[in-house]
């Protein structure tokens, strides 16, 4: 194999554990954001000024469809990248 098929063949396959860190720290980031926009929604209808309420309540649904979305992409991410490395044949190596 030459130098650029290899590093094609390492770009699609080979994903450093650098990389699968990076996305299991994104995922607990999203997480972490998607727990606390839950939390401020629920305490959003403790309040009793309806414009404290309105504004709490917008503000915490934005929270939880963004880190709704990013946790699904990150998650959709790692899944993807995972079941390509599986397919993959093993990697030769180089001298």
């Amino acid at each position: 194999m030459d130098e650029a098929q290899h590093e094609e063949y390492e770009e699609h396959t080979g994903v450093s554990p650098y990389w699968w860190i990076r996305q299991i720290i994104l995922i607990g980031i999203a997480g972490f954001y998607l727990v606390l926009g839950i939390q401020l929604l629920v305490s959003a209808y403790q309040l009793n000024e309806p414009a404290t309420f309105i504004l709490t309540f917008y503000a915490s649904n934005f929270m939880i469809l963004f880190s709704g979305a990013l946790l699904v992409g990150f998650i959709y991410r790692l899944v993807l990248t995972y079941r390509r490395s599986k397919k993959a044949p093993p990697q030769s190596p180089t001298l």
